[in-house]
């Protein structure tokens, strides 16, 4: 062994030490000075992120987004934290991608790329797996010339306009994009069978609410309070990704109600991702209410719920009555701690929301909210019809004939 090569650490084959990167872009950006949530998304991913660095930009760099001075400072502590990678907090170009990694000498990423790691280990059903699979192919297409740098020099050849590298492009490119078509085209199957579902629902009346949330709000904790359901729940970005439905009986209502937990939002979710969960996050579209979670304890708290309702308006469900459910009231202190569990609040100029106060891990505020959900399912089981029946399952029946 070298005797200047550091023994190897027994956590290289659990983790990787990246290096952490977010530029301040000025006002209309997207910026986290402190990097909290691009470590928790690193961690989450299985990387242990050792050192961060802040840089401020008017504009991005064209060659290596944070300019060549800043480039230096990143490498010199790459090489004293013995870094695999380096992760930037915003989208990166791929030929910033490729300088950077030139530059650097290690693996560079950015939020996208990490989010769609995360989403693909995390995903369980054959659905979530088919729409992981599309937006990663999709950020793939724009990267493939990372790929086959090495053979862009090679030219020539009888009968050809490029090389061997340009050949090889295309036929990935070619390739990703029948996968591409193929995918979309079984989604699509999947989309159309959830739309039967769907319509059966709705035949029978069933009262749909659907969970929303910023991530690791405790969206997963309290569906499992609610509907005593085993749902894998963890203090971690992303922990569950597949729509779970359950029944949940109101005794206040008289009634079962459809109860779903969706996945989680993020910001700058990318674009394609929300594309292609269409179909998971068709249960918050098609809800007829929805429990918008946020987490009571975080410091981002206003932004972050403006980040939901961002995504809600992008996929049409804006409009849907809400509740909003602030949650981990064990977190906070007690002078922080609201005078009354129930009350509500302004959204907008002239909407006002009920909003509630809930701990799903100790379960106080939980009566007040299913008191409310109960409340939503009744109004809009009158507006049904002055003589809809409701029957002991939550489904509503139409007046007898005659």
């Amino acid at each position: 062994m070298n005797p200047h090569t550091p023994p190897p650490d027994p956590a290289d084959h659990d983790t990787a030490r990246a290096v952490l990167v977010g530029v301040d872009l000025g006002p209309g950006s997207s910026f986290d000075p402190s990097l909290d949530e691009l470590a928790l998304l690193a961690e989450s991913a299985g990387d242990e992120p050792v050192a961060r660095v802040l840089a401020k930009r008017k504009s991005p760099d064209p060659a290596l987004f944070v300019g060549s001075g800043k480039a230096d400072e990143i490498k010199l502590l790459v090489q004293a934290h013995q870094a695999h990678g380096v992760i930037f907090d915003q989208a990166l170009s791929p030929a910033q991608q490729r300088n950077l990694e030139r530059h650097l000498g290690v693996p560079v990423a950015d939020r996208t790329a990490l989010i769609l790691e995360i989403f693909a280990a995390r995903a369980k059903s054959h659905e979530g797996k088919l729409q992981v699979e599309l937006a990663r192919l999709q950020y793939l297409s724009t990267r493939l010339v990372r790929r086959w740098s090495h053979l862009e020099r090679q030219r020539g050849g009888i009968g050809t306009r490029g090389g061997p590298g340009e050949a090889q492009i295309e036929l990935d490119r070619r390739m990703i994009g029948d996968r591409i078509k193929a995918v979309k085209e079984r989604l699509e199957k999947v989309k159309r069978q959830r739309g039967t579902q769907r319509r059966a629902r709705e035949r029978s009346g069933t009262f749909r609410v659907s969970l929303v949330g910023y991530t690791n709000a405790g969206k997963s904790t309290l569906f499992n309070a609610l509907v005593k359901a085993r749902t894998y729940a963890a203090d971690q970005l992303f922990a569950t990704l597949d729509t779970t439905t359950r029944s949940l009986y109101l005794g206040e209502a008289g009634r079962s109600v459809s109860l779903s937990d969706t996945v989680g939002f993020i910001r700058d979710l990318p674009h394609k991702l929300v594309e292609a969960f269409q179909a998971t996050l068709q249960e918050a579209a098609d809800a007829d209410l929805l429990l918008h979670v946020v987490d009571a304890s975080s410091p981002l708290l206003l932004e972050q719920q403006e980040e939901v309702e961002r995504v809600l308006a992008e996929i049409g469900a804006e409009r849907i009555p809400q509740i909003l459910v602030y949650n981990k009231l064990d977190r906070l202190d007690p002078a922080a701690r609201p005078r009354q569990l129930r009350d509500d609040i302004e959204r907008g100029p002239g909407d006002r929301v009920p909003r509630v106060f809930v701990s799903a891990l100790s379960g106080e505020g939980l009566p007040e909210l299913r008191a409310l959900i109960a409340e939503q399912a009744v109004v809009q089981a009158l507006s049904s019809g002055p003589s809809a029946t409701i029957l002991p399952d939550g489904s509503t029946a139409p007046p007898a004939a005659g």
